[in-house]
């Protein structure tokens, strides 16, 4: 997936995988469907934009190789309106829908779209409510986010907040439970309860969770490091805490 040239109000989603998946989740609507030919391997998918009268149109490779300078488009390329953005309420109603303690992930700084996509890729197959990423300093869900997320993007909620500190004691007030992820914890993520409503803070390249950020936090966690590296990329972080609380989550409840 690539940006829209010269267009802040659509993005361009190539290759066959993400214009799949935007099409069976319908979160966002296509505008236009472009096919270097309509047989074989994009029979289903031409069937599909059909049905939900996305207007499909022949083009030749060339054209889609200048809609998608450098990008492997596998001969289809699809224009989408912007991704929207839930509310932190939404995302709570969303867990309350499924009759589930909230679990969510609060991005501080988190910068390289490829940390992002990777990330939300991750929240959402560990069944994550909700993702909140920062307005500034931060990456939104650009075109990249969604390429890297191989599709999640659409299945996934996100809100975009201005103030983080905020959120955080907003969520609290909800009950639930916040947790910074940070290397200098000397509590492990495996000796917490994540059964219960709680949310998990990662830190951005490099600086980490800024300190104003971290004393809103109920607590800090860290993952044990065995070898000289002392950190994990952010999304790696996030697959390794996420899916404690599925393997916490799934375990049958404590005889009395």
């Amino acid at each position: 997936m690539a940006p829209a040239a010269g267009n802040g109000e659509q993005e361009i989603l190539y290759g066959l995988h993400a214009v799949r998946e935007a099409l069976r989740a319908g979160a966002r609507p296509l505008q236009r469907l472009l096919v270097v030919r309509t047989d074989k391997q994009f029979t289903d998918l031409v069937k599909l934009a059909r049905a939900q009268h996305v207007p499909v149109l022949l083009q030749p490779a060339v054209s889609l190789d200048r809609l998608v300078p450098g990008g492997k488009h596998q001969g289809i390329v699809a224009f989408a309106a912007a991704a929207a953005y839930q509310t932190e309420e939404a995302i709570l109603a969303r867990a309350a829908k499924r009759r589930e303690p909230p679990l969510l992930v609060i991005l501080d700084g988190v910068e390289d779209p490829h940390n992002v996509g990777a990330v939300l890729r991750t929240a959402e197959a560990a069944g994550v409510h909700g993702v909140f990423i920062p307005e500034r300093r931060a990456a939104g869900l650009t075109s990249v986010v969604a390429k890297v997320s191989a599709g999640a993007i659409d299945h996934i909620a996100v809100a975009r907040v201005t103030n983080t500190s905020r959120l955080l004691e907003s969520l609290k007030e909800a009950g639930v439970w916040i947790y910074g992820l940070d290397p200098t914890a000397t509590k492990w993520y495996t000796d917490i309860d994540m059964r219960g409503p709680v949310g998990f803070v990662f830190g951005g390249e490099g600086k980490g969770l800024r300190p104003g950020v971290l004393q809103h936090c109920d607590d800090r966690i860290g993952i044990p490091m065995k070898g000289h590296v002392r950190s994990l990329n952010v999304s790696a972080s996030a697959a390794v805490a996420l899916f404690e609380a599925v393997r916490q989550r799934d375990l049958p409840p404590a005889k009395p």
